[in-house]
């Protein structure tokens, strides 16, 4: 991260340069709340402008049968459309045997998923996991909160491991799996997780696949939600945790999971489900009992918008035109406003939906409080870790792409202002 040379850290100043500091920030939030601003900085939404690039779905299917014949407006294929399949296929590097597509919403067949496994166990299972006296997952941190949440509200614990550079820590990871049985599986974003932007490594990603557990069902739930969400145009590419899995003697361990949520329409997109062709007829068989199929109206509608795989690498090429200046902005403001004061940490993403700042310890909650009050809204402090508890109090999430260029400019100029108050406050 690069800092500004011109700048002193706080720590370093003087009492009475410290005091200067503080009134300056005190004067600079005054003038803040007196602006009346609204922003909305919580969820990593698309912007309109997003929005309207799918704006032709609306007019498709030209028609009602697939390429290879299926009257989509008909009963049956539970596996949602081949033809839609082979171009997620090939993007997210598994056979169009290996993948189901589904409905709106990965979230929903990840949930799907853990509720199959606790009702019935998975294929490698001794029993189903809700007859477990305990179950626990390890999660990185800071991490996702909706799947946080989604295992709070089955009552699953949650074991945190430290995120760094590389994805998960893989050695605290390997530990917790091999020494507690109640361990049952584990969340992972591989490309530009959410909200830290890193992607794990390929060898990471294979001591993960590899690793012995304690649970002989233990699972990864491979949450690509960003694979496709560059902001440059170098696009970097998931590990392939499938055959690294099945290379490594354990072939249903994983399942990955994407959508075209931030692709095309958030709440008319289609997600999708991959793993092993063995567990995906587990995940078929159990889904049957409550689906006829999915939308596969929705799947023609997307197949002839897309058209092929390099037709969703163009269009997700005009996504990046929107909202890589606004990353740019975000970045260049906490540089220009924080840079060298020693109040804050960024990272500088190369693709997803988020910036994760790390401020001053004990201040996070402080800052959110501040920039709500002068009407700019923040994802709660403490959100990236399980039951929104932070222990160190430094960790906010900031999501730039549904506010437009001017309105990020003037937002994170707020919450940079509301950093330097918090610290100086507990300076």
């Amino acid at each position: 991260m690069s800092t500004n040379a011109n700048a002193a850290a706080l720590t370093e100043r003087s009492p009475d340069e410290l005091a200067a500091f503080a009134a300056q920030a005190r004067e600079e939030y005054a003038d803040l709340k007196a602006k009346g601003l609204t922003f909305d900085l919580t969820r990593g939404k698309p912007a309109a402008e997003q929005l309207d690039l799918s704006e032709e779905l609306l007019r498709l299917p030209t028609g009602h049968t697939s390429p290879s014949g299926v009257d989509v407006r008909n009963y049956g294929g539970l596996e949602g459309l081949k033809e839609l399949r082979e171009i997620f296929g090939e993007l997210l590097g598994v056979d169009t045997a290996q993948v189901i597509a589904g409905g709106n919403s990965s979230l929903t067949m990840m949930r799907d998923t853990l509720v199959y496994l606790l009702l019935h166990g998975a294929i490698d299972s001794p029993r189903p996991w809700g007859e477990e006296e305990t179950i626990r997952f390890i999660c990185p941190v800071p991490g996702y909160d909706r799947h946080f949440s989604m295992l709070a509200s089955f009552g699953i614990e949650m074991v945190t491991v430290p995120m760094t550079d590389d994805g998960p820590d893989v050695e605290a990871c390997a530990q917790v799996a091999a020494e507690d049985p109640s361990v049952k599986g584990m969340w992972a974003v591989p490309t530009y997780a959410n909200p830290t932007g890193q992607t794990i490594t390929q060898e990471v990603a294979a001591r993960l696949a590899a690793m012995e557990t304690a649970a002989p069902d233990f699972k990864i739930f491979w949450d690509n939600a960003y694979a496709l969400h560059h902001l440059t145009e170098v696009e970097t590419k998931s590990a392939d945790i499938l055959a690294l899995c099945s290379s490594a003697g354990h072939p249903d361990r994983a399942f990955v999971f994407a959508s075209t949520s931030k692709i095309t329409f958030a709440g008319a997109g289609v997600a999708f489900l991959a793993s092993s062709i063995d567990q995906i007829e587990w995940w078929l068989g159990h889904t049957a009992m409550g689906s006829i199929g999915p939308d596969k109206v929705n799947h023609l509608r997307h197949l002839e918008f897309f058209g092929s795989a390099d037709g969703v690498r163009a269009h997700m090429a005009k996504h990046r035109e929107i909202i890589a200046p606004k990353f740019a902005e975000v970045l260049r403001v906490l540089q220009e406003r924080l840079g060298g004061l020693g109040i804050a940490r960024w990272t500088e993403p190369v693709g997803g939906y988020f910036v994760s700042l790390d401020v001053l310890d004990g201040t996070a909650s402080r800052v959110v409080e501040l920039a709500k009050e002068a009407g700019v809204a923040l994802t709660p402090a403490g959100s990236s870790y399980p039951h929104g508890d932070d222990p160190d109090d430094r960790n906010i999430r900031i999501a730039p792409t549904f506010p437009d260029l001017a309105d990020v400019t003037d937002a994170m100029e707020a919450v940079a202002t509301c950093v330097r108050l918090a610290a100086a406050e507990h300076l």
